[in-house]
């Protein structure tokens, strides 16, 4: 089918009717078979009450309100759950409440039954909008007379039928090769799912083809070309020359395309720092609504995969936006005035033009870190930007002082070893960006992007303050609060592990104050690990409605039908008053060559900056300057006509934020395996070896044991503990032997040796080597269990 169902409902408005003849022009159906699939859709959603259909063939909005939307996630036990786009509970669906919908998939829910105290609400899947799986890897079995696809994934709880041609699939050897199954049918009523065989896929075929496995099995392969489009150039008319100003480029990148990043300036200023962030203007040269526009929200995010980028933008779109030495380019700016303690004291927007006189890379600053105070001599690292020194000293000065700032706020931060190894390229450094987590590493004044990514931070933080003063939509980053029980388990093995810290009867602590706590531990790795599975994971959210600036808030401006959809949303508003947003709560904007919410904020920026309205009427002399700290406070009139407005509020739709987000879990889970493939890899020639490790996790069915430097880890199974009994005590995070009493804790070193590695499956099962290990000290219970 051409069109989704979510594609059909983002088209039918929340008021009014549509008629089915404009829908076909605007899904683009053109045969009779597609338009004969959208009567099918439209009849299915009318029974469902979804839709309505007149006489006159026009459809609207239906009358059921008794479904929830949400995105199903399956386990590998076969429990499902729907994760609701509107913050309630968890629903749990039944085998026979699926409804044929697969892990990830977006569906409507009915709820069967109401959630108790300790149990989930049950539901039952009306309707798949989205289906998030049309290709998978899998193994080709011969089964008596059928050829069927056996997933990979163990979260997609279906077979699929192959055609006889596939057969000669299920001859390779097994570990030797995979296949791309596409699905030409999705399981319905008594049929099964079906599907043919696109390729075969070996895994032994070096670092390309893993890649192109990883791509596959994130559904990420197939990535279609841009279309044609001709890119408008900049305006000129309100733009500030920049271009007599040192401008630096700052990158920790080494891999070829590695997308742009952002520029900086910064100079001592009234007894504080003035930091300029200049991002390449991409919203500018872009047409909202085109096809090219919509191929890049399709797109979303660049995809690092080691040594190896496929970027965002197209070709030509990446050049011209491109900054490089000595060229003049457009810009969309901040300029930042800092004190002395890291805290904002002004802030303007502005487009400008600007020009960059060095590249900054990782040598130079290790360079500036290793040189002697007060030493004349010039490392040869930086004698190719020596008169840019004084700058790169007052650059990191002004980073630290900015993050010595987030830590007095309460940013949570992990300290991480990172793994190393050849083939992981860029994804051996820190994002610039951070990666949009709720929390961040500690500052590395050696490295470009470490750096960088407190700048950009502290730069997206401040657009999210000015949008919304001005009441203008934008697309938030952030994380709901964490759940007290992982917290305090956490908390639990950091006190079992000698760490000083008490537990009261108020509640679990906050993650600020375990990283304090953390901080001195010998064994802070394993346990900043611990914390960081206790974090949940960012994500995007359009902007809650804003008060009109300047008025009582008896009015609403155009940001009032921006509405809050994500998951376990939680109100954002400071609790001093102070209005400040907490530290996880960003609006990204300064990495449009990374991700597309950036190119959506900067697009609202960019149109401040060149239509808003800087006084009440032309006859007014007095103008306003739109990107300037506090100038909401004098704005007491629309900012945009009527058809301006609409432009903006239509870049930032619930569908928009609903894709962005399953892009960005789609890059997020390739990261993570491109990540655990190259330590399985790492690992491969460890076969039969023996390895020093540190328990990383303990379970009732064993733990883990992280492998220096590569960080590869691998399950210890309690099966292999063949020496005794061993009972699992959660609360301290231990196996201990009911005879021997031998102990196995979180962060102890121990000796394994590597029995298998699955590459594929990420899955490294490891053996200890017999050695002396500690005693209980507390007698056992008489229960025991291996559970």
């Amino acid at each position: 089918m051409k069109f989704t169902v979510a594609d059909l409902l983002d088209q039918v408005p929340e008021e009014g009717n549509l008629e089915i003849a404009k829908l076909e022009k605007i899904l683009r159906l053109t045969n009779r078979a597609e338009k004969h699939s959208l009567e099918l859709a439209v009849q299915a959603l009318t029974r469902l009450g979804i839709l309505d259909l007149d006489s006159d063939r026009a459809i609207s909005r239906g009358t059921s309100v008794d479904l929830v939307e949400a995105r199903l996630r399956c386990s590998s036990k076969g429990f499902c759950f729907a994760i609701r786009d509107d913050g309630g509970d968890d629903i749990y669906i039944r085998d026979h409440q699926l409804n044929h919908a697969w892990n990830g998939d977006r569906v409507l829910v009915r709820l069967t039954r109401e959630g108790g105290r300790r149990r989930s609400p049950e539901g039952g899947i009306q309707c798949i909008l989205e289906r998030a799986t049309t290709s998978l890897l899998a193994s080709v079995e011969q089964q008596d007379d059928h050829v069927i696809a056996v997933p990979l994934d163990d979260r997609l709880l279906a077979s699929i039928e192959l055609s006889s041609d596939d057969a000669p699939h299920a001859e390779k050897p097994i570990g030797m090769a995979v296949a791309e199954v596409v699905l030409d049918r999705y399981p319905i009523a008594q049929f099964p799912a079906r599907g043919h065989v696109a390729r075969s896929l070996p895994l032994d075929g070096g670092a390309g083809a893993d890649r192109e496995l990883m791509l596959t099995k994130a559904n990420l392969h197939q990535r279609p070309a841009a279309p044609r489009a001709s890119f408008k150039a900049p305006s000129a008319k309100k733009r500030e020359d920049l271009t007599e100003q040192p401008t630096l480029m700052i990158s920790g990148w080494t891999s070829d395309g590695a997308p742009t990043l952002p520029a900086v300036h910064v100079i001592p200023h009234e007894g504080g720092i003035r930091l300029w962030i200049h991002s390449p203007a991409v919203a500018e040269r872009l047409s909202p609504g085109n096809s090219y526009d919509q191929w890049l929200l399709n797109q979303s995010e660049s995809l690092c995969l080691g040594g190896h980028w496929i970027p965002l933008l197209s070709p030509a779109l990446a050049k011209a936006a491109d900054f490089s030495v000595g060229d003049v380019q457009d810009a969309v700016s901040l300029r930042l005035d800092i004190d002395s303690d890291g805290e904002w004291r002004d802030w303007d927007f502005c487009l400008s033009r600007i020009r960059p006189v060095a590249e900054v890379k990782a040598e130079a600053l290790h360079a500036l870190q290793s040189r002697k105070p007060k030493s004349r001599a010039v490392p040869t690292a930086l004698k190719s930007i020596k008169d840019q020194i004084g700058q790169l000293e007052t650059l990191i000065f002004c980073a630290t002082k900015l993050h010595e700032a987030e830590r007095r706020e309460g940013r949570i931060e992990l300290d991480l070893k990172r793994a190393q190894a050849d083939d992981l390229g860029d994804l051996n450094h820190v994002s610039p960006d951070g990666d949009g987590q709720n929390w961040s590493t500690p500052l590395n004044a050696s490295c470009p992007n470490s750096v960088l990514s407190v700048l950009i931070r502290h730069a997206h933080r401040v657009w999210e303050e000015h949008s919304r003063k001005l009441g203008l939509p934008a697309i938030l980053l952030d994380a709901p609060p964490a759940d007290d029980a992982a917290l305090n388990d956490v908390a639990k093995a950091a006190i079992a592990l000698d760490v000083p810290l008490e537990l009261d009867e108020d509640g679990a602590p906050t993650p600020f104050e375990l990283c304090q706590a953390l901080a001195s531990s010998e064994s802070s790795h394993v346990l900043n690990l611990q914390l960081r599975q206790a974090l949940p994971e960012s994500f995007y959210r359009a902007s809650s409605s804003s008060q009109e600036p300047g008025t009582d808030g008896s009015e609403q401006t155009l940001s009032e039908s921006t509405v809050d959809h994500s998951p376990n949303h939680s109100d954002n508003s400071d609790a001093d008053g102070s209005g400040k947003q907490p530290l996880q709560t960003l609006a990204p904007w300064c990495c449009p060559t990374l991700h597309q919410a950036d190119v959506i904020n900067q697009q609202v920026l960019c149109a401040l900056l060149n239509d808003g309205k800087d006084r009440p009427t032309v006859r007014q002399k007095n103008k306003v300057k739109l990107g300037e700290k506090g100038v909401a406070a004098s704005v007491s009139w629309p900012l945009f006509t009527a058809s301006q407005e609409q432009k903006i509020l239509d870049t930032i739709r619930e569908r928009t934020v609903q894709k962005l987000n399953a892009r960005r879990r789609q890059v997020e889970e390739l990261k993570k395996d491109v990540l655990a493939m190259t330590k399985a890899r790492s690992a491969e020639p460890m076969l039969e070896q023996q390895q020093a490790g540190v328990i990383s996790g303990v379970q009732s069915y064993g733990f883990f044991v992280e492998i220096a430097p590569s960080m590869v880890e691998g399950l210890v199974h309690v099966s292999s503990l063949n020496d005794d009994w061993y009972e699992y005590r959660s609360r301290q995070n231990r196996l201990v032997g009911r005879r021997s009493r031998r102990v196995y804790q979180l962060g102890d070193s121990v000796e394994v040796k590597v029995l298998k590695v699955d590459v594929l499956r990420n899955q490294i099962d490891l053996e200890v080597v017999p050695a002396t290990t500690p005693v209980a000290e507390d007698p056992l219970p008489v229960a025991v269990s291996e559970e």
